[in-house]
């Protein structure tokens, strides 16, 4: 199938974009905080920004999720599997379970650090708030790439 090549190659170069956007927002947002800047327009953007970029990326990931003919959701409606058999296998359990769990995961703390920063009255707050969400974000989003698959293809 052509869609689900298409989503697997986008799905993977955006998320060098989402890399990257991801560390500096995490990084922006760490060393303003620790040396008591203030909050700027440039800030709001890079932090916008990766909000966005994370977005855009679960959704092609759920695109990628359902289109998929072996991986992701396609794991769970074939015949001769059974769930024992996919949470036993660790690269079926990475595309299926694993991956999509943590980034959905991934991208709701990003969301709520967004939100939670925007309430905050002090500058200092607001690069606390994106500095921990965006972080641990960004932590998690690197535990769960599935390296192999997606340096080699």
């Amino acid at each position: 199938m052509v869609i689900d090549r298409i989503l697997d190659v986008v799905h993977g170069y955006w998320a060098y974009l989402v890399l990257l956007i991801l560390l500096l927002a995490s990084l922006n947002a760490l060393v303003k905080y620790f040396s008591n800047q203030p909050f700027g327009a440039k800030d709001f953007r890079v932090s916008l920004f990766g909000l966005i970029v994370t977005h855009i990326q679960v959704l092609l990931g759920l695109l990628l999720y359902f289109a998929h003919p072996t991986l992701g959701f396609a794991s769970f409606t074939r015949d001769d599997m059974t769930m024992a058999d996919i949470m036993g296998n660790s690269e079926m359990r990475l595309f299926a379970v694993e991956h999509p769990l943590i980034m959905i995961i991934a991208v709701v703390l990003i969301t709520i650090g967004y939100s939670k920063h925007k309430k905050q009255l002090t500058s200092k707050g607001k690069f606390k708030m994106l500095a921990i969400f965006y972080t641990i974000a960004f932590i998690l989003i690197l535990s769960r790439i599935p390296w192999d698959h997606w340096l080699n293809s």
